[in-house]
């Protein structure tokens, strides 16, 4: 490896380098051209992953698991239901017992602090698959199939468009800044991202050749656009305000109409999922204004959007192998 990762969190891009980031990406590649080939070093063989969930998923549950299995390790998955996080036991005594039970931890849910404390005190690698400020593993994955289909990141000009405050908008202004990638947030005003975090990422993007946009106006976000990214309008646990968010958001939806403003006939269209883009579930069907992207675009031919959830495997599978694989 021409870089020893070995012991390292996973909690924000902010702790990698672009190097560092990259090496994450080639190895992602590689560990999907290895498991397609039918060759796996089970260079996790013997080591045993607490997944901690305190918001449930389809992807980041499945992508720890399978990675793990593939490499050879045991995955325990750990629900509210099944531990006292936070309840009879803090946050700092939970990370102190399974530091002295399991080799690595997974953890998704709702404060960045839980994870930081998990961390801090868990003496193993700690991993974040989600907190209300970043979604890391998310972002790997997003920038592994960029590169499946751009051939680079650096340069890419890159359009997130919806809610600008949200972990994946951030987590993607970060990664972006560092690697060199025309990065957009097109947003209302009410919804641009954090000052301090854009000032982060814009100091990021200078020393990486990068570029930080943050717009209300569509047409100017999206314009030659090479990547229009979405998410949903509002996360779990933000049910209330979703009349709130559709009002705000209706402009801002991916159709036909943006695709054809990017100006670019390969625009590709990326969503971490799960979308609203029809009113097949009980949640859409109740609101049905709630679609951040239509059906036409989701199932269009510019849609990579499950592309992007099978790399959230391989690019899981890259970080737990790179920190705690022989």
């Amino acid at each position: 490896m021409p870089f020893n990762l070995k012991g390292r969190h996973f909690l924000t891009l902010e702790n990698y380098s672009p190097r560092e980031i990259r090496f994450l990406l080639d190895l992602s590649i590689k560990l999907k051209e290895d498991k397609y080939s039918g060759s796996r070093e089970n260079s996790l063989e013997g080591k045993n992953i607490a997944l901690i969930f305190e918001k449930p998923s389809t992807r980041t549950r499945c992508a720890f698991v399978v990675a793990g299995v593939d490499e050879g390790a045991h995955a325990e998955y750990l629900g509210m239901q099944d531990i006292q996080l936070g309840k009879k036991e803090t946050v700092k005594d939970t990370a102190r017992v399974l530091g002295r039970m399991f080799d690595g931890i997974a953890f998704r849910g709702f404060k960045h602090e839980t994870v930081e404390q998990l961390a801090r005190y868990a003496g193993v690698p700690v991993w974040n698959g989600l907190t209300d400020r970043f979604h890391p593993t998310q972002v790997l994955a997003d920038f592994m199939t960029v590169l499946e289909n751009k051939g680079c990141l650096k340069g890419v000009r890159f359009a997130y468009v919806g809610d600008g405050r949200s972990n994946v908008a951030n987590s993607l202004m970060v990664g972006a800044a560092k690697m060199g990638m025309d990065f957009r947030i097109v947003s209302a005003e009410a919804l641009f991202p954090a000052k301090e975090l854009v000032k982060d990422a814009e100091e990021f993007a200078g020393e990486n050749e990068g570029k930080i946009t943050i717009t209300s106006d569509v047409e100017k976000g999206v314009e030659g656009a090479d990547v229009i990214y979405t998410d949903v309008w509002a996360s779990m646990g933000e049910e209330s305000k979703i009349a709130e968010r559709i009002k705000l958001l209706g402009p801002y939806q991916v159709n036909r109409d943006m695709l054809d403003k990017t100006g670019n006939p390969h625009v590709i269209f990326m969503h971490c999922l799960p979308c609203f883009h029809n009113t097949c579930t009980e949640l859409s069907s109740r609101y049905p204004d709630i679609c951040e992207a239509t059906d036409e675009v989701f199932e269009s031919k510019h849609s990579k959007v499950f592309d992007e959830a099978e790399n959230r495997v391989h690019t899981i599978k890259a970080v737990m192998v790179a920190t705690l694989g022989r």
